[in-house]
């Protein structure tokens, strides 16, 4: 069993992954933060140099031209910035994702330890019950360790298309470009 020493060490020990997981949480809002800053100045900046370029063309020919150019940057600016976010979330992801993997790897000992306590004082009979359980207990970790398998490679299979997309959208403005 738990005595009140182990109690409050596993508390203080949830206490700081919860902190430590705030903390990367908050990051991440800085790090969206300052990129949406970022973007948005610089979109604004974009909009007076298009906005002075429209106002010194000649012709309604160089005013067309002018209107083309932002049109084919917006896909390949869209695409950076998607990839931006993309890099921030996946960070906080994998973050989170290694909190949880640790703490129930942590809980997951504590309960074994707390199986192999309550076998050691179970009546005779017992020892089959808790032998089951056990295995019954590897048989759900086994099946987890499979989902996050899978879900991992579903992420990646999905990071891949969004690659091969965005990718193709770039090569696609810049052919419209050339």
């Amino acid at each position: 069993m738990l005595n009140t020493e182990q109690f409050a060490a596993t508390n203080k020990a949830n206490f700081e992954a919860m902190m430590g997981l705030t903390a990367k949480a908050f990051q991440g809002v800085e790090q969206l933060t300052a990129l949406n800053l970022q973007v948005a100045k610089a979109g604004l900046d974009e909009a007076a140099e298009t906005g002075r370029a429209a106002l010194s063309a000649k012709d309604p020919q160089a005013l067309l031209a002018l209107q083309a150019v932002p049109l084919q940057a917006a896909a390949e600016k869209a695409t950076a910035y998607g990839k931006q976010v993309y890099g921030i979330v996946a960070g906080i992801k994998a973050d989170v994702e290694k909190l949880a993997a640790e703490q129930a790897a942590a809980a997951q000992s504590s309960f074994v330890a707390l199986v192999e306590s309550a076998g050691k004082n179970a009546p005779e009979g017992a020892v089959n019950g808790i032998a089951l359980f056990k295995s019954s207990l590897a048989t759900l970790n086994n099946a987890f360790d499979g989902l996050q398998k899978a879900g991992r490679q579903a992420a990646e299979t999905a990071e891949a298309n969004y690659a091969a997309v965005t990718g193709s959208v770039i090569k696609a403005a810049k052919t419209k470009r050339g």
